[in-house]
């Protein structure tokens, strides 16, 4: 495995999702995703269920699965993209 072009294939970035941004669902075809709340709260919206986020907290999504934030008030993560690596 080429760890430092698996470390360059990762992207990041921070978002801030409030009450009036709607975040639509999508996918990332061959990247896991890891939202990390660093503050506020929300959700973490699958097309099944929701996961809630506050401070702290974790939201994963493996890779092709349909996802989304909401939120009724603030939200901030960070998001990391993963790239999927095949064993």
């Amino acid at each position: 495995m080429d760890l430092e072009a698996v470390k360059n294939a990762i992207v990041k970035n921070v978002y801030h999702i409030d009450a009036n941004k709607k975040v639509p669902l999508h996918k990332h075809g061959k990247n896991d995703e890891v939202f990390y709340c660093i503050a506020g709260s929300g959700y973490g919206v699958f097309e099944d269920r929701e996961v809630e986020l506050t401070h702290g907290k974790a939201f994963i999504v493996p890779a092709g699965v349909m996802h989304s934030l909401r939120t009724d008030t603030n939200l901030y993560v960070a998001s990391f993209l993963i790239p999927v690596v095949e064993q």
